[in-house]
């Protein structure tokens, strides 16, 4: 699609990624989960301890969508690899290519990056997101269960101590 740009988020971009991922948590139906402030994005995006990366589509004086990655790493390949985080088109501008050429700039990152693996997690009912995963050659992890430990349960867990020493 012309018109279209793909660039690296920059400081000056929060408040429109934050806007784009309220409007994913309520895609989503969980608007009440996304409590990100722009301090927050701030360090994990630009901060000197910055653990993501952001791909911003815009055009025309307007923000169409944004990918959220960061990297991890298989120790069964021995390689890192790219996990999305977050990926989201405005509905007013889907069906126009902008989420295929999201995708394939995080396809190229990978690459470069000599990423083993990219990986992302979907919502069942996000049946529009399957068949677009499934259409680039994805596959789901059906024998595995994602599992997913909150603030507070990091804390109970946490302060249970560690009787072990590490010596």
């Amino acid at each position: 699609m012309s018109g279209v740009r793909l660039r690296p988020a920059l400081p000056a971009d929060i408040p429109a990624i934050l806007d784009l991922i309220r409007e994913l948590a309520e895609y989503e139906r969980d608007p009440a989960a996304a409590v990100a402030t722009p301090e927050l994005m701030y360090d994990a995006l630009f901060g000197p301890k910055a653990v993501a990366h952001v791909i911003m589509a815009e055009g025309d004086d307007a923000t169409y969508g944004f990918a959220l990655y960061f990297f991890n790493f298989s120790t069964w390949t021995g390689r890192r690899g790219l996990y999305l985080e977050d990926f989201f088109v405005r509905p007013a501008a889907r069906a126009r290519g902008i989420g295929l050429q999201l995708f394939r700039r995080l396809a190229k990152i990978a690459q470069e990056s000599g990423c083993g693996r990219m990986e992302l997690s979907v919502l069942n009912w996000n049946v529009n997101a399957i068949r677009f995963y499934e259409r680039q050659g994805g596959f789901p992890m059906n024998d595995w269960t994602h599992y997913r430990f909150g603030v507070d349960t990091i804390a109970k867990i946490a302060s249970q101590g560690d009787d072990t020493e590490i010596t």
